[in-house]
């Protein structure tokens, strides 16, 4: 979006970039950026904290009063008050080490309903939903997936099974992130992903199915294994 900026602004129309990675911005040179130490995907900072989001989009839209240049690259001056830990925040405690990960992962997701709905009261919205399935639905689907090679037959009409497996994957993990959340803690992102990817059924689930779909002759299966399962910095872990 940055290397845009030029070609947009030889239209006459200014720009501003919001970047996450300086590094990025330094080489395309956009004509006016505001870099922000936020986690990726955050360009605004923490999803639940609009007033800081409006400072964000403020000192971004404040570049474009600016008169020198031709290039500006200016830092925002905080970080995202959101990645301090949050010492109160009691991780969420399931029966998912369990020697059945299809079976942990089933019991997960419905001991974490009650959480779940008390964080979508909360917050008056939530993230799960890209399949169409309810949690549960999803985690049978994703649970057959782990039982049974070959891949189950999609439950979604309009979705091949391993695209199916994408979505439902996704919604399992928005799910569980959002049930962990609840309360009157603020746990950071780090604290969330933790728990994630260390300590839940979920996250053991999406890395199990990772390799498998890594291992597939099927290009498809093996680029929705390597890019939407875990994250990078996960990946690896």
């Amino acid at each position: 979006m940055s290397a845009l900026g030029h070609f947009i602004e030889e239209e006459g129309i200014a720009t501003v970039a919001i970047a996450l990675v300086r590094p990025q911005a330094e080489r395309t040179r956009p004509p006016r950026a505001l870099w922000v130490p936020f986690e990726l995907g955050r360009r605004l900072g923490p999803p639940t904290d609009p007033k800081f989001q409006e400072r964000v989009l403020m000192a971004a839209l404040g570049l474009l009063e600016r008169k020198d240049g031709p290039v500006l690259l200016v830092d925002f001056p905080d970080d995202d008050p959101r990645e301090v830990p949050d010492a109160k925040w009691p991780p969420p405690r399931t029966g998912s080490a369990r020697d059945d990960l299809a079976a942990a992962l089933e019991a997960e997701i419905a001991e974490l309903a009650p959480a779940y709905r008390q964080s979508c009261a909360e917050r008056g919205r939530t993230t799960v939903g890209l399949t169409g399935l309810t949690p549960s639905q999803a985690a049978s689907y994703v649970a057959a997936w782990l039982r049974d090679p070959p891949p189950p037959a999609s439950p979604v009409a309009e979705l091949s099974p391993v695209l199916c497996l994408r979505f439902a994957v996704h919604d399992l993990k928005a799910y569980a992130l959002e049930a962990a959340a609840a309360g009157g803690a603020k746990p950071s992102s780090r604290q969330l992903g933790d728990w994630l990817w260390d300590d839940s059924a979920t996250g053991a689930a999406a890395r199990t199915l990772r390799t498998t779909l890594m291992a597939s002759d099927d290009e498809r299966a093996k680029l929705i294994g390597g890019m939407f399962m875990v994250p990078g910095v996960r990946a690896t872990a």
